[in-house]
């Protein structure tokens, strides 16, 4: 994807959407039916909800991001077009730097971004991956954005329809340690 980036957000966004585009343009089509660890979710739910909370989120801030695409017909090409739109206005240091009351205080649409819907990208790109038979291997780096935005949830992580408390089994490696956080067996 050939896009400016401006903003410290936008330059996030845009390293975590590249591997996530990857694993969307990998699925097959009968994938999109595939059941994924999110209980009740298909990889075509899955993509959906990135677009559906990444939506709300930026227009309920008064960010115009044009007609929703059309996850229904075609999971990678919505995530796709949804992300570039995403990108182009978080470029914008208006829009980055824009403050409001969030769910633990006062922030900025950009600290938002990265600290929940960017986590959000690479958590799901992983559910995405093990769903389709893919590498759902986290790097080190992936796997400290994982751990530390679960650990800034505390127990709001553990709320009704966020995330479900499991045990990793023992001796289990840091990437199962790290998902079972997130109500995943690795």
């Amino acid at each position: 994807m050939d896009t400016t980036t401006t903003t410290p957000i936008a330059a996030d966004y845009a390293a975590v959407l590249e591997p996530l585009l990857a694993v969307a343009d990998a699925v097959p089509a009968a994938g999109w039916d595939a059941a994924t660890p999110c209980e009740d979710w298909t990889a075509r739910d899955l993509v959906a909800h990135l677009v559906d909370t990444q939506r709300e989120f930026l227009t309920g801030r008064g960010v115009d991001l044009g007609p929703a695409p059309d996850v229904a017909a075609d999971p990678a090409a919505a995530l796709r077009e949804h992300a570039a739109r995403v990108l182009a206005v978080v470029a914008d240091p208006a829009v980055a730097d824009a403050g409001y009351d969030g769910f633990f205080g006062p922030t900025t649409v950009g600290e938002t971004l990265a600290q929940f819907y960017v986590w959000d990208m690479v958590v799901h790109r992983w559910d995405l991956a093990r769903a389709t038979g893919q590498d759902a291997t986290l790097t080190a780096a992936e796997l400290d954005r994982v751990e530390s935005g679960a650990r800034g949830w505390g127990d709001a992580l553990y709320t009704d329809g966020i995330c479900r408390r499991v045990d990793a089994p023992e001796g289990a490696d840091r990437q199962a340690r790290v998902l079972a956080l997130l109500g995943r067996r690795a």
